[in-house]
């Protein structure tokens, strides 16, 4: 049997970051070789303790960079999974592949700036890299039948709702489906009206091609996203809803697995299954 993939987690102590370290633990073919979390409570503890599982001998850090030099030591090629805050992440992608180590990103928030002149850097370092702006497969199936959808209706809207500890908005999903609608070759909702807002911004923010996203944020939700289509006459609606972030966890596991095979930057869940 082939040496396990070598894996930190960085964001270790976030609620993303406990399902993963639970995720890996349990599979064959991967090893966690590093937790590391910025906030200063979980500093010390052991990973799979802080996870719900059995300890893992490997202690909270916040130190990125020494860990992802101790990665390097491994026999097999290390990889990173990020879940931590827009703010920080360019700068952990960076790094991660500097030191060789594939990072695979589930934070979103990264500029379409960031996110090439990343790609440009994978490219030059000839190391693999995953964007995943959503892990789950139930995502990516709304997505497709979105792009079906919009070949026979010209007036869309995105609704995405998170939990209120979420700090971007739109989320990284809505922004990628608006995006792959967008890539349709049409523009949509062709204007039936001068509309005038009375309240700045209740129309939502606009998107390539017109496309019209709304953020909700409340404490009760997790991660959701609707796609509604309007014609004359008819709605139609596609949802996805998240009750358990264990959800995301095939997902980042076929990542995990392969980026490793990876020598540039790819964008996307439904680039890789």
């Amino acid at each position: 049997m082939p040496n396990p993939i070598p894996v930190i987690i960085n964001g270790a102590a976030g609620k993303m970051g406990r399902e993963v370290i639970k995720a890996v633990a349990q599979a064959p073919d991967l090893t966690l070789v590093g937790a590391v979390d910025r906030n200063p409570a979980w500093l010390g503890q052991d990973a799979g303790e802080l996870a719900g599982i059995e300890p893992l001998e490997i202690p909270i850090t916040d130190q990125l960079e020494p860990t992802l030099g101790m990665a390097v030591q491994e026999r097999e090629l290390g990889v990173m999974v990020d879940f931590t805050h827009p703010s920080g992440v360019y700068h952990n992608v960076r790094s991660a592949i500097a030191y060789g180590i594939r990072p695979v990103v589930g934070t979103t928030g990264l500029s379409s700036e960031q996110i090439q002149d990343l790609a440009e850097f994978a490219d030059k370092a000839s190391t693999g890299c995953l964007i995943i702006p959503n892990f789950s497969i139930g995502v990516v199936l709304l997505q497709q039948a979105a792009l079906q959808a919009s070949r026979h209706f010209d007036h869309v809207e995105i609704i995405e709702l998170h939990h209120n500890q979420k700090a971007d908005a739109p989320s990284g999903t809505a922004i990628q489906t608006a995006e792959l609608l967008a890539e349709m070759g049409k523009t949509y909702n062709p204007a039936q009206v001068q509309e005038t807002e009375t309240i700045p911004g209740v129309r939502g923010g606009l998107a390539a091609e017109n496309i019209r996203i709304h953020s909700v944020r409340l404490p009760g939700l997790i991660a959701h996203q609707e796609v509604i289509f309007g014609a004359p006459g008819q709605i139609y609606t596609l949802r996805h809803d998240t009750s358990d972030r264990a959800c995301y966890m095939p997902g980042v596991l076929l990542a995990i697995r392969k980026v490793t095979q990876l020598k540039n930057l790819v964008y996307g869940l439904e680039k890789i299954l």
